[in-house]
């Protein structure tokens, strides 16, 4: 079987690993009127109400399995996905919506969760269904400020080099949802939280900009930030004059650890990059790989992080005391600042520039993809290269220097037939390299 294949073969497999579906069966049951979530259990009898909400490029799934599970004891519910990640259910209401730019759909559908958490009582249950995309699914925007003002602030700040923790202290205090206050809304109602992580080292507060934890940030963090990246000068009037009177305590600050709210809500994470990860890894042995998780928090600058996987496969390739084949896992998410006018994600961006470092070098390849199987705005998972990469490319007169530059990889790999296309995967637990050593 050609390597290129077997590469695909074992991403596949970590994404398997992560399908929210399943990931649901492993952690709720219902068992005599009981309800099982985890560790926790309740019985079905003590609720008026069962409501189901939710965000994220998972959630479909998710509900879908919740709704299998609990079936006509959910009163309600609704949730948002990403364009194209929708499924059919039942009971629970799906809005699709935009990501990563928001769209009035977004503002919809975040509207109707709230007015289910509002009307949720001492005596009900809430399950919210959170993954990877919610910041930009969960869409509001503060008074005296627009949707346009929104779009232009999440634009600004996914294309200014910002890590995902730094975007979501902005956006937790540009919002009634976010930063805990969702939970807020919830309250006094029973909260049960099923998190599928898509940030590094699982921190509830950071995913999904935590709709259902304590804010560990305040509003002059988001201003640091904002100065930090040198937006505070960018981001719309509206936006600023909002942040600084939350500094002003002008404007209520997010919830914090220790805040009554949060006495009846419990957060779980039930599905992670690591998670995905063992999978692919379990895939690799199987497939006869002397296989090695380097790591799952692969984060910060994407050059840097590329210098990192390249390295370590070329230390892999000289070592004559190590078994080959080899197969290295990374998982994480680099961050790239977008000064070019082209189109591509992370993953294609780290693939090409990989490329350009691979030529000459026989024997490795490496698969860079995204879990939900859209790699930035495009339609694609991501790229597979190997030495061959830029030579073939330039033997069709295509410049690979030129297209990183121009931060324009899609197009690249669009005529060089190296693409990974999986559609929508419907999870989403960020990014897995794979790195084949033959």
């Amino acid at each position: 079987m050609e390597i290129r294949t077997i590469a695909e073969q074992i991403f596949l497999s970590g994404v398997e690993g992560v399908l929210p579906d399943k990931l649901i069966r492993t952690q709720v049951k219902v068992i005599d009127n009981t309800l099982y979530i985890s560790n926790l259990q309740f019985s079905l009898v003590d609720f008026n109400h069962i409501y189901v909400i939710g965000a994220g490029k998972a959630s479909a799934l998710m509900a879908k399995e919740i709704e299998s599970i609990l079936g006509a004891n959910i009163s309600k519910g609704h949730i948002v996905v990403k364009y194209g990640s929708a499924c059919q259910l039942k009971v629970i209401k799906i809005t699709e919506a935009a990501h990563p730019t928001p769209d009035l759909n977004g503002v919809f559908a975040t509207n109707e969760i709230l007015k289910i958490a509002n009307q949720a009582g001492e005596n009900d249950l809430v399950i919210c269904l959170i993954s990877g995309g919610a910041s930009s699914l969960l869409a509001d925007f503060p008074e005296n400020s627009t949707l346009d003002d929104l779009i232009a602030t999440n634009l600004l700040l996914l294309k200014s080099g910002a890590d995902i923790k730094e975007m979501n202290t902005v956006r937790k205090h540009l919002s009634k949802v976010k930063g805990g206050q969702l939970a807020k809304a919830i309250y006094p109602a029973k909260l049960v939280s099923l998190i599928l992580s898509d940030v590094i080292g699982d921190p509830i507060d950071v995913i999904a900009s935590g709709p259902t934890s304590p804010d560990l940030s305040t509003f002059e963090d988001a201003m640091i930030v904002l100065e930090k990246y040198k937006l505070s000068e960018e981001l719309p009037i509206s936006m600023i004059n909002y942040l600084k009177k939350g500094i002003l305590n002008l404007v209520p600050e997010t919830p914090k650890v220790g805040d009554p709210i949060f006495c009846n809500a419990r957060n779980l994470i039930i599905g992670s990059n690591r998670i995905a990860l063992e999978a692919a890894k379990n895939k690799a042995v199987e497939l006869g790989f002397n296989t090695f998780i380097l790591t799952d928090k692969l984060e910060g600058d994407l050059i840097k992080a590329a210098e990192y996987v390249i390295e370590t496969a070329l230390r892999i390739k000289n070592d004559s005391q190590l078994k080959k084949p080899v197969c290295l896992l990374f998982g994480g998410e680099p961050t790239i600042k977008v000064t070019g006018k082209g189109l591509g994600g992370r993953n294609q961006h780290l693939a090409l520039y990989c490329a350009t470092k691979l030529k000459g070098k026989e024997g490795i390849t490496i698969l860079c993809a995204g879990t939900d199987g859209n790699d930035g705005p495009t339609d694609v998972a991501g790229a597979i290269v190997n030495s061959q990469t830029v030579s073939l490319a330039m033997s069709g007169n295509i410049d690979s220097q030129m297209y990183l530059d121009a931060y324009d990889s899609y197009h690249f790999f669009k005529q060089t037939g190296e693409h990974i296309i999986t559609g929508s995967t419907l999870t989403n637990v960020m990014d897995i390299i794979i790195v084949i050593v033959e």
